[in-house]
């Protein structure tokens, strides 16, 4: 919670300028994940759920952030986010 707390502190002094990096970097592990759920060969029922789980996810991220909404609400978005989209990279990848 030390780490989390840290971190929010951190991203809450300069959150125009994280934010702005935090769009680029969620995006592109937003498109990674879509990537390679494209790639997949399962049932295609279940990757265009995942797709569209996979966009939802980091869109909201970047709503939150043109929406200008307060900072802890856009950091856990952010925190959601990254961590979805890993799961898929690592879920297609193994």
């Amino acid at each position: 919670m030390n780490l989390y707390h840290n971190l929010f502190t951190e991203f809450k002094g300069k959150q125009l300028g994280y934010s702005a990096i935090a769009i680029i970097g969620q995006s592109c592990l937003g498109s990674i994940a879509a990537m390679l759920i494209l790639k997949s060969t399962a049932p295609k029922v279940a990757l265009i759920l995942e797709l569209f789980l996979v966009t939802i996810v980091c869109m909201s991220f970047n709503a939150a952030v043109l929406a200008q909404l307060k900072p802890k609400i856009t950091f856990n978005l952010l925190l959601i986010s990254v961590a979805f989209s890993i799961a898929i990279i690592a879920a297609h990848i193994i």
